[in-house]
């Protein structure tokens, strides 16, 4: 059936969860007409008690689906233009949910931040989704739209102003209050785990892991305190760059290298000048608190009063290979892990309904297959600004 009769414009899948029962709130919230959209998962009871206390509509439907039952996932994506997924670790419970979308032609979006498991997904199903016309795009929030769209911005004002990409770009976050979500320390451990493979662990090692059968230059490593000297300020790793970088290099190639074959690009957290700048890279590179017990755990999260008080700050500087430069911004109006995040996703699902032609079927990112569209969305509902000078 094709997408645009079937059932469902978006069914939220994992809506009992905490990252799901936001987006759900947000869809109910935002668009509380016209919008086609159901909540799914294993527990029914769970479901239409969060519908309940989100105040959305008793008559958004409940669909009952489970990551081990793949004929239930069969069932909802036959039913639904897009599946929009916040179950994870991916690695864990993603796979049969992107084989059905990509079997039955539906579009899907999610929060994955796990490069590996994407890569494998690129190699299992990229295929059938080009043959269905099933559009898979994943790294729907935090990581990576501000970093993918941030970029794909710069770029295209490059070429507009100069005729020409930009071969270095640095990104830096300047400020970000907010938590990393129990779904991302999931699947950072579940990452970990899993790099006792070899073959995984050549796979996380390289900046282009994303982009089968090419490799581009060699990429800052990014992972030690450093001072720049250019911005005047120490500077630490950023836990997300690992698949912010890959993501960014995916768009590339996608695209056909507008950015150029040799583009160099990392991302970076700074901390200020001085000792005490010096002080709190180090703390900042030093930080494991992701991977230990006291982190955040899948379903836990911030309350509404600190999602709301949260947000981010990420600057781009970047230059053409003969010296000509351009910076930008991108900013957010609530934490980063969950309330940015629920909404760039909700908005990504939207704007594959309701802004995209058909076509760019296949296993793609934010910034390749709906960079524009998806920008002015996020500015004109979610929050986010984007800026160019």
């Amino acid at each position: 059936m094709p997408k645009a009769a079937r059932e469902f414009d978006v069914v939220v899948f994992g809506a009992s969860g905490f990252t799901g029962r936001l987006v759900a709130e947000y869809l109910a919230q935002r668009y509380p007409s016209g919008l086609r959209w159901a909540m799914a998962g294993r527990n029914v009871d769970k479901l239409a008690a969060v519908g309940r206390e989100i105040g959305a509509p008793a008559s958004v439907p409940l669909v009952q689906a489970d990551t081990g039952d793949a004929a239930s996932l069969e069932a909802l994506c036959k039913r639904t233009a897009v599946v929009l997924t916040t179950v994870g670790p991916y690695q864990v419970y993603g796979e049969p949910l992107v084989a059905a979308c990509a079997r039955t032609g539906t579009d899907y979006v999610d929060l994955c931040g796990e490069p590996v498991w994407m890569r494998h997904m690129i190699d299992a199903h990229d295929a059938t989704a080009k043959s269905s016309g099933a559009r898979i795009v994943f790294s729907c929030g935090f990581d990576s739209i501000p970093s993918d769209l941030g970029v794909h911005l710069l770029q295209t004002e490059a070429k507009a102003r100069f005729g020409a990409p930009l071969a270095r770009v640095k990104c830096r976050v300047r400020k970000m209050k907010g938590t990393f979500s129990g779904g991302t320390a999931a699947s950072l451990k579940a990452t970990m785990a899993a790099a006792a493979n070899p073959e995984v662990l050549a796979l996380l090692k390289s900046h282009f892991s994303l982009t089968p059968g090419f490799n581009g230059p060699k990429q800052p490593h990014a992972m030690a305190v450093e001072y720049d000297e250019a911005l005047s300020s120490w500077a630490a790793p950023f836990v997300m760059a690992a698949i912010n970088t890959r993501n960014v290099h995916r768009t590339n190639f996608l695209l056909g290298h507008p950015y150029g074959q040799d583009l160099v690009y990392d991302e970076m957290i700074l901390t200020g000048a001085g000792e005490k700048g010096e002080q709190v890279a180090k703390m900042i590179a030093a930080d494991r608190s992701l991977m230990s017990d006291k982190g955040p755990k899948p379903g836990e999260g911030p309350s509404k009063a600190e999602r709301e008080a949260g947000h981010f700050d990420m600057m781009f500087v970047a230059e053409t290979a003969d010296g000509k430069r351009l910076t930008a911004d991108v900013t957010g109006d609530r934490d980063p892990g969950y309330g940015s995040t629920s909404k760039m996703i909700a908005e990504s699902a939207l704007c594959l309904i309701r802004d995209m032609p058909a076509g760019g079927a296949g296993v793609t990112t934010p910034g390749a297959l709906m960079a524009d569209a998806l920008r002015k969305r996020l500015i004109a509902n979610a929050g986010l600004t984007f800026t160019v000078t």
